[in-house]
C-alpha cells in the first residue's frame, strides 16, 4: 500500500514538473518578440503616444546651430559636434542623396518624422561623446529604438559613401603628403604614432 502510494506521489511530481516547463516555454514564448511583433513597435494609430515634441526639438537644434544668426557661433558648433559646420553639412547633404531614410516623411501615425538634421546631430552626439539611446530620448525626444536604428543607419551609409575615400590604406601620395606635414610641424620622418625616442627631454624619468 505504501510503495502505491509512492508510486501515485512520484507520478504527480513528474506531471507537475511537465506542466511548470509547459508553463515556463509558454511565458518565454510571449515575452519574447517574434518577426511580426518587433520589440518596439514604432508610431502606430492607436497606441499610446508619447507627447515628445519633435516640433519643437528641431525648432531649438535649428535656432541654436544652423539658423542665421544661431545662437551658438562657428567655434561653438566645431567644440560640440566636434566637426565644422561645413563638414557636418557635408555629411547632411551625402547620406539624404544616398540613403532615403535621412530624408523627412510621415511616420505610421500620420505624423511629421524627425528630419534629417535632427538625426544626423543624434547619430554623431551618440558615436561622438558615448551617449546612451536613453539620453537622446530626454535631450532631443527621440525614442531609445530610433536612436539605436538612425546610428545603425548613418554608419552604414557613411561607410557605403566614403570607404572608397576615407576607409583605405594610405598609397604613396598620402604617406609623402603625410610626412611633409610631419615634417613642417617638427616631426621629420613621421607616420601614425610618434616615436620619441630619440628625442631629449630634460624632465624624463630617470628609471626610463
Amino acid at each position: 500500500m505504501r510503495r502505491e502510494d509512492e508510486e501515485c506521489d512520484e507520478e504527480v511530481q513528474v506531471r507537475r514538473n511537465k506542466q511548470n516547463i509547459a508553463a515556463a516555454m509558454v511565458a518565454a514564448m510571449v515575452s519574447q518578440p517574434t518577426k511580426e511583433q518587433s520589440q518596439w513597435g514604432g508610431s502606430i494609430v492607436g497606441r499610446s503616444y508619447k507627447p515628445r515634441n519633435r516640433v519643437m526639438s528641431y525648432a531649438n537644434l535649428m535656432n541654436n546651430y544652423f539658423n542665421p544668426n544661431s545662437v551658438y557661433t562657428e567655434e561653438d558648433f566645431r567644440r560640440c559636434f566636434r566637426m565644422r559646420r561645413h563638414v557636418f553639412e557635408r555629411l547632411l547633404r551625402d547620406v539624404q542623396q544616398v540613403n532615403p531614410y535621412f530624408r523627412q516623411k510621415l511616420n505610421r501615425a500620420g505624423r511629421p518624422g524627425f528630419s534629417p538634421h535632427q538625426k544626423v546631430t543624434i547619430a554623431l552626439r551618440m558615436m561622438t561623446y558615448d551617449s546612451s539611446a536613453d539620453s537622446m530620448d530626454e535631450t532631443h525626444g527621440m525614442s531609445e529604438s530610433t536612436c539605436l536604428n538612425t546610428l545603425q543607419q548613418f554608419c552604414d551609409t557613411i561607410v557605403q559613401v566614403h570607404k572608397d575615400e576615407y576607409l583605405r590604406e594610405p598609397n604613396q601620395e598620402d604617406l609623402n603628403r603625410l610626412i611633409r606635414k610631419a615634417e613642417n610641424r617638427g616631426f621629420p620622418g613621421m607616420i601614425g604614432s610618434l616615436d620619441c625616442m630619440h628625442w631629449d627631454w630634460k624632465n624624463c624619468p630617470t628609471g626610463w
